[in-house]
């Protein structure tokens, strides 16, 4: 039987699709995209910009959640453990993206907030802080205050009469973008800190899908911690070892249910008043421990045989005289 070029004697003959020419033409994809790090189908239509905007830079809001990967004994079981909020904002250019100004969750302890730094109340904190500092770099957080008392409604800042808000698109990388992810608490605090993101309020914690409508106090119960008090309450009630253990932090802190969203308030305006960036006091090592030998210079090495070979010569000296 002949079938395609290709002669069948005894069985049936599976012709192969991926022949030397398909490899020879094929082409690996980009490393970030191997890794599974960027979604490039996303990435260029956030960084596309229109030829007649003349090298204008188009700005993102890019917020990242930090997670650090055990990997216990070479076994299969790998475990997230949360441990930073990012906000940045940052354009693109030929040579890379190039951060105007970013923000941390690890700061937050200077405004008063020491632990439950990961949380939906924390990540806005996080975006109010990028947005205040922002806008002091570029001189607009006078023009622009934004929100100041965070009511869980939506929010979106109107155009002064002199310079126009500063806008930027948002960036969640690979995040599912679910109602309530804490990525859109960080984009409402960057929206009350004074700044302009295109968005929708269908994806802030309390958007009703059966109503199709935001349900402010729910919103803001979650920007004021209320959703952690409530946890603490049920667990003091239910389990109370597991609170001991659970909220270890908070109980040595002082921190209470009742007393969530008066810390959440102070820390916010603790951020509107000085949302400046402070250097790392931590100074480097002095010295260095090396784990290998200094590489000599040419001068170095020359003393260093001329003493190798005294050594020698008068060890030789020494066997003639015995």
């Amino acid at each position: 039987m002949v079938s395609d070029g290709v002669i069948c004697l005894s069985q049936a003959f599976v012709k192969a699709q991926k022949s030397k020419a398909y490899f020879k033409r094929f082409q690996v994809k980009y490393k970030r995209r191997r890794e599974g790090k960027t979604d490039y189908r996303a990435r260029i239509r956030l960084i596309n910009q229109d030829k007649n905007k003349y090298n204008t830079p188009k700005y993102r809001f890019v917020v990242r959640f930090v997670s650090l990967l055990l990997h216990f004994y070479h076994c299969c079981l790998d475990f997230f453990t949360n441990k930073d909020v990012i906000a940045q904002i940052l354009h693109s250019t030929i040579a890379g993206d190039i951060v105007t100004a970013a923000a941390y969750s690890h700061e937050l302890p200077r405004y008063g907030l020491e632990v439950g730094l990961t949380n939906y109340a924390a990540a806005y904190c996080t975006g109010l802080l990028l947005a205040r500092r922002v806008l002091k770099k570029l001189e607009l957080d006078e023009e622009y205050e934004g929100n100041v008392e965070a009511s869980g409604e939506d929010y979106s800042v109107e155009p002064a009469e002199n310079r126009r808000p500063f806008r930027a698109l948002l960036d969640v990388g690979l995040v599912r973008t679910t109602t309530g992810n804490r990525v859109f608490g960080a984009l409402k605090g960057a929206l009350d800190g004074g700044l302009d993101i295109p968005h929708s309020d269908k994806r802030f914690a309390g958007f009703s899908k059966d109503g199709k409508q935001l349900d402010a106090e729910v919103h803001r119960k979650y920007i004021y911690g209320g959703h952690v008090a409530a946890y603490m309450r049920n667990l003091m009630e239910d389990e109370p070892e597991k609170y001991q253990t659970h909220f270890s932090e908070f109980i040595k802190r002082g921190i209470e249910a009742d007393n969530m969203e008066e810390l959440y308030k102070k820390v916010h305006a603790a951020i509107r008043a000085d949302p400046t960036a402070k250097p790392n006091e931590k100074q480097p090592p002095k010295e260095h421990k090396r784990y290998n030998l200094k590489k000599l210079t040419y001068e170095e090495r020359k003393v260093k045989l001329v003493e190798r070979l005294n050594a020698l010569n008068s060890a030789a000296d020494e066997e003639d005289d015995e």
